[in-house]
C-alpha cells in the first residue's frame, strides 16, 4: 500500500503581523525600483528589434513612468529613520502611495498628450514593471513567515 507523501507546505499563521527590519525594507524596495527598470531597458530594447523605434521608446517611456512612480514611494515611504514613531512612518507610506499613484496619473496623460506613444508597447511595459512589484513581495513574504 502506498503512503501518501509528506506535505511540504508551510502552515503561515495569519494572526501575527509581519515584522521586517528598516533598513531590510528599504534594501528590498530598492531592488523592486532596480527591477523595474531593468525591466524597462530590456522591454524597451525588445520593442525596438520586433518593432520599432517609436514602440522601443514607448516601452522605455510605460516602464520610466512606473519605475519614476515607485520611486517616489521609496522616497517618501523610507525617509525616516528607524526608531521613528510608528505613525509617522505609516504616514510617510501613506503619502508615498498617494504620491505614486499622482506621479502615475500626471506622467500618463503628459505621455500621451506630449509624444502619442505606441499604445500597446507602453502599457505592456508599465504592467511588466507592475509584475516586478508583486513577484519581489510575493518572493518576500514567506521568507518572513518562518
Amino acid at each position: 500500500m502506498c503512503r501518501p507523501a509528506k506535505s511540504r507546505a508551510r502552515v503561515v499563521k495569519v494572526n501575527q503581523p509581519l515584522q521586517v527590519s528598516l533598513p531590510d525594507a528599504r534594501r528590498m524596495a530598492f531592488s523592486v525600483v532596480i527591477g523595474q527598470a531593468a525591466v524597462s531597458a530590456a522591454s524597451g530594447l525588445i520593442a525596438w528589434a520586433v518593432a520599432d523605434m517609436r514602440a522601443g521608446w514607448s516601452a522605455l517611456l510605460g516602464g520610466g513612468i512606473s519605475t519614476l512612480a515607485s520611486l517616489a514611494l521609496y522616497a517618501l515611504a523610507f525617509r525616516h529613520r528607524a526608531g521613528t514613531d510608528p505613525r509617522q512612518i505609516a504616514r510617510g507610506f501613506y503619502l508615498g502611495e498617494a504620491t505614486k499613484v499622482a506621479v502615475t496619473i500626471v506622467l500618463m496623460v503628459l505621455a500621451l498628450v506630449l509624444w502619442q506613444p505606441s499604445l500597446l508597447a507602453m502599457m505592456l511595459t508599465y504592467i511588466a514593471t507592475l509584475l516586478v512589484y508583486w513577484l519581489a513581495l510575493a518572493g518576500i513574504l514567506p521568507s518572513f513567515s518562518k
